[in-house]
């Protein structure tokens, strides 16, 4: 969250740079009032409150000197200083509660250097690698692959759960599994720790990495004895609880993650291509990257977290392109991110020429979201640093970033390398990990 002194001191600023983001956010205002009503109570309070020690002192005088009615009076005094104290604290708590809920639904600052606009529209491209694939024959979706193939099975995936479930089988099951453990193995060898965390989390958890209380619709909550869990969305979130309420030395930082999980969302709202297929599934794979940093380091830990996501893209030989989110677009976290979109022949026009079909429009699909959350999830979950033993605590610079979600680019490979007999190339960087060279 937002440092609240910092919004109240740069309240016309602050408010500016948030309704770029699409939304009104004039509801900030009422803060320094509120600010200011908690700092009398807390003045009143604290005073009544020495009065009150004073009187009790006093009351032990009076009965020592055997001053009954005095010491009576002095003591309903002080019953009545109890009492207002009491009424005192619960308002202050009200108050405390009050700017906690204004603060917890308040999104990150966008940084100044994202282009600003309201929706995905206003999104700047800054890197393209490699061309468009093109083919010697009318190219297929992944979807319609893996039917022929007999490699998904979203029908008896449906009659088992329900629909945007998919059963992988055979070849795409191992295709999965060789996905992420190459992106796992690729990340430990940078420098990141493997982490295999729990897929169930605390409500604490999902309210400190920023998906409550926004986002609660779009999550799935279990209960069972009394306990209330819910089924993470993405390994971001166990993985940045980790170090909560924990204080850290700078020496130790910066630290790098890499988890593997399976994510669960609820969202609804997809159409058209995105229903078909694997792309939006309400439960899917990921390789998660999280780093936690020094604040002075942290755009140049953006840079290196996102080089290493496009590091994957590159060694599977997938065309991609580099996107910074517009103010409109970014997350509700985020204070910048880039998005890393790669080319999906499903999501996009082909036409014969000259023998080869080649594409005539450049729709590329997200796979992965670096971002840079600043302070933002340190502050919800009060993670915290000192720079040596004298000095203050300061909160920590926190990023996160899919490296990358499995599911759409196991759905980019069987694209991009499909062949026209119906079979499918294995990437050259996958086939120690399948033990072949052609999915039939």
């Amino acid at each position: 969250m937002l440092d609240v002194k910092y919004v109240i001191d740069h309240l016309d600023e602050v408010i500016e740079r948030l309704n770029t983001r699409t939304g009104d956010y004039s509801y900030l205002r009422e803060l320094p009032s509120l600010d200011q009503k908690r700092r009398e109570i807390i003045v009143r309070s604290e005073a009544l409150k020495a009065e009150r020690n004073a009187q009790s002192k006093e009351i032990g005088k009076l009965k020592a000197q055997h001053k009954d009615e005095e010491a009576k009076k002095a003591l309903e005094k002080v019953s009545f200083d109890k009492e207002e104290i009491a009424r005192l604290d619960v308002e202050l708590s009200e108050i405390d509660n009050k700017i906690h809920e204004i603060m917890l639904k308040t999104p990150n600052l966008p940084d100044h250097s994202l282009p600003i606009g309201t929706d995905d529209s206003f999104n700047r491209p800054e890197k393209y690698w490699s061309e468009p694939t093109t083919f010697n024959f009318k190219p297929s979706s992944h979807w319609e692959i893996g039917i022929k193939l007999g490699l998904f099975d979203f029908d008896r995936a449906a009659k088992v759960t329900g629909s945007r479930f998919t059963f992988y089988l055979g070849a795409f099951a191992r295709l999965e599994r060789a996905l992420a453990s190459f992106m796992l193995d690729t990340h430990t060898a940078h420098g990141y720790t493997e982490v295999l965390p729990p897929f169930l989390v605390n409500t604490d958890s999902l309210t400190g990495s920023g998906q409550l209380p926004k986002f609660a619709d779009q999550a799935y909550m279990t209960e069972n004895t009394g306990e209330q869990f819910w089924m993470i969305p993405t390994a971001e979130v166990p993985v940045t609880n980790y170090y909560r309420n924990e204080i850290l030395s700078a020496s130790d930082l910066p630290k790098w993650f890499c988890a593997y999980s399976s994510c669960f969302r609820a969202e609804a709202g997809a159409a058209g291509r995105d229903t078909r297929g694997i792309i939006r599934q309400h439960q899917f794979q990921k390789v998660e990257l999280v780093k936690y940093c020094l604040p002075e380091n942290s755009f140049d830990e953006l840079e290196s977290l996102t080089e290493e996501a496009e590091r994957i893209l590159e060694l599977l030989k997938l065309p991609y392109r580099r996107v910074c989110l517009s103010t409109g677009d970014v997350g509700f976290s985020s204070a910048k991110t880039f998005d890393l979109e790669v080319w999906m022949p499903s999501y996009n026009d082909y036409v014969e020429k000259d023998g080869k079909w080649v594409p005539t429009t450049k729709n590329y699909k997200e796979i992965s979201s670096c971002s840079n959350d600043t302070d933002y999830q340190a502050r919800r979950m009060n993670i915290r640093f000192k720079r040596d033993k004298d000095s203050k605590t300061e909160f920590v610079h926190m990023l996160n970033g899919s490296g990358l979600a499995v599911g759409r680019t196991t759905a980019a490979v069987i694209e991009n390398y499909q062949n026209e007999d119906g079979t499918i190339t294995v990437p050259e960087v996958l086939r120690p990990y399948m033990g072949c060279d052609i999915i039939k």
